[in-house]
């Protein structure tokens, strides 16, 4: 593509905005929503979005919004009400706001995510679909809204497919609903649709990204300000609406001991985004991982997108908060967000507390790579997590997919393939595939799995002690790698405990007691010393979390039990292993 440019000017000073470059106003549709359970999935046929209206004496409808109850946006619906505990289906969703349209303003409606599928009506004409439960959409209003009243109808589905991302078999509470912010966002008529402004792969002073317009007007002067720094940098966008950007300065960099964040300016002549970006670099040279030119070990741990306290889908910035402190007491510098993209709270406030984050997508077991239509789900997937957060700096790590099996029809093919789209759509993160396919014989680890030549590390599961015995000395374990030059990352590891199970035999799994799941860790300790290239480690999990797989009637009760920490909080024996483990690893 031509790109048309100004010449770069950097301008030192503050300069007043535009008076026509106003930011996107956002009005939260947050709140109350009229709600109707559909087990049997007759909505759709009886057209609910339409809310017919009894018109005579005969008349009558078996639905109805009005009178029905309510649940809270966001949020999921499963802890809402005790008998939606394990449901998978349909519920629709209502909401009646008022808006007025600015002339020659256009209108969005954003969710932030919409877990499963999701089927949404505005004044009873549908808008369209989005299927994926952990990322965001929106669709244009411009011309749909109507002055004064509306109303917003959203069918929510979250019954598991074959073909869905993730599949059938997962080890989590399938938790439903609009569980994160819904937003009308008024923007101007052309507007800035998107951006990218991130150091570049192999520097420490250098910026380089784009500007989108969107809009009838897409040929515009940009300016980019970083008031901190007196820094403005100009340049204009072609007729297509884009314009490459490229400049230096000299950055505070961000990192774990100095979380640096700077108000950016992003300015067209029709519109204007501020944001806060932090700069740095992560990178692998040889077998170990850089940030900012300096080996960092990753001293991490694995979290699910769930409050412990509440035993419901974590979503606001309170949530993350506690679940994120819980991370820094542990002694962490990255979390991984498992196993799918997690709120925009989570990311933010990590990126605030100095915390790397590693993003996944919920390419986990049982995928249908040779459906095509699958594939085509997963590169979506793969878009819309990349663009909500190739501007968070704290996002180090993309990772496509976890305990996926060679042996699948497509699998490797599929997930080299995505790795590629998404090098061409940000080269400034590391990419991993997290495999538990290692084979484990007389002591030796053979890490053979073909998809680690396209990843930029290698990343593994692996609960010896728990699900597969000891089959020698941890300190004597060998290891037999099939890209030994690359770096090493122990992605999960544990086992389960009842926080307060003391009791039966310790020596025994069975029997669920701290001091067992101490001695997996114990050994694990040692273990760590032997593996070639190791880059870092991150225990599964911090907290204990639901999962309607653990039918162990005494000490799982619906909940996986390999938490440092139980659901309300208590810490494990184990936890005092790791944090004394962080806390001597430099």
């Amino acid at each position: 593509m031509t790109m048309i440019f100004t010449k770069p000017v950097f301008i030192f000073g503050f300069l007043v905005l535009l008076a026509n470059a106003l930011p996107a106003q956002t009005t939260s549709l947050n709140g109350a929503w009229k709600a109707l359970v559909d087990p049997a999935g007759v909505g759709d046929w009886r057209q609910v979005w339409l809310e017919d209206k009894p018109q005579h004496k005969t008349d009558f409808f078996e639905y109805s919004f009005t009178g029905a109850p309510v649940l809270k946006v966001p949020g999921d619906f499963n802890s809402q009400r005790c008998e939606l505990t394990y449901y998978e289906g349909t519920v629709w969703y209502k909401k009646q706001f008022n808006y007025t349209l600015q002339h020659g303003k256009r209108l969005f409606l954003h969710f932030g995510a919409v877990n499963y599928a999701a089927d949404v009506y505005l004044n009873g004409s549908k808008l369209g679909s989005h299927e994926g439960g952990f990322t965001p959409f929106q669709f244009e209003i411009t011309g749909k809204v109507k002055a004064g009243a509306n109303a917003l109808v959203v069918k929510v589905n979250n019954i598991r497919h074959t073909d869905g991302l993730p599949g059938y078999g997962y080890d989590w509470l399938n938790y439903g609903g609009i569980s994160r912010d819904v937003e009308l966002t008024e923007r101007a008529g052309t507007y800035i649709e998107d951006y990218s402004i991130q150091l570049k792969k192999d520097g420490l002073h250098t910026v380089a990204g784009r500007v989108q317009l969107n809009g009838i007007q897409p040929a515009q002067h940009i300016t980019i300000r970083i008031p901190e720094l007196n820094l403005v940098y100009k340049t204009q966008t072609d007729e297509k609406g884009m314009a490459g950007i490229e400049f230096s300065a000299a950055f505070t960099l961000w990192s774990p001991e100095m979380p640096k964040l700077y108000k950016v300016v992003i300015e067209s002549e029709t519109d204007t985004v501020v944001a806060r970006v932090g700069f740095r670099c992560i990178e692998v040279k040889g077998n170990k991982i850089l940030l900012n030119g300096k080996p960092v070990f990753l001293k991490a741990v694995n979290i699910h997108e769930e409050n412990p306290y509440k035993g419901a889908r974590a979503w606001s910035k309170q949530d993350a908060d506690l679940l994120l402190n819980a991370a820094k007491e542990l002694g962490c510098n990255l979390v991984r967000l498992a196993h799918y993209p997690h709120n925009e709270n989570m990311v933010k406030e990590a990126e605030k507390m100095g915390l790397m984050v590693w993003s996944e997508l919920p390419i986990y077991q049982h995928i249908q790579f040779a459906d095509s239509a699958v594939r085509a789900k997963m590169g979506t997937m793969l878009e819309e997590m990349v663009r909500r957060d190739k501007n968070r700096c704290g996002v180090v790590i993309w990772s496509l997919s976890n305990e996926t099996y060679p042996g699948t029809p497509n699998r490797t093919e599929a997930l080299v393939a995505l790795t590629q789209q998404c090098r061409a759509l940000d080269s400034t993160r590391l990419i991993t595939h997290v495999t538990n396919t290692q084979r484990y014989q007389n002591n030796t680890f053979d890490v053979w799995d073909p998809l680690y030549q396209s990843c930029d590390f290698i990343s593994l599961n692996e609960y010896i002690g728990w699900y597969v015995p000891w089959q020698g000395k941890p300190a004597d374990t060998k290891w037999k790698l099939v890209c030994p030059e690359k770096p090493v990352f122990i992605s999960e590891f544990g086992g389960e405990a009842l926080y307060g199970s003391h009791y039966g035999k310790t020596d025994e799994a069975a029997y669920f007691t701290e001091a067992y799941q101490a001695k997996i860790y114990t050994d694990q300790l040692q273990l760590f010393n032997t593996v070639p290239n190791l880059c870092g480690v991150c225990p599964w999990l911090l907290f204990d979390y639901r999962s309607p797989a653990r039918m162990n009637p005494v000490y799982q009760q619906g909940y996986n039990r390999k938490g440092l920490l139980s659901d309300k909080g208590e810490k494990k024996r184990a936890w005092y292993l790791m944090h004394a483990y962080y806390q001597q690893k430099k």
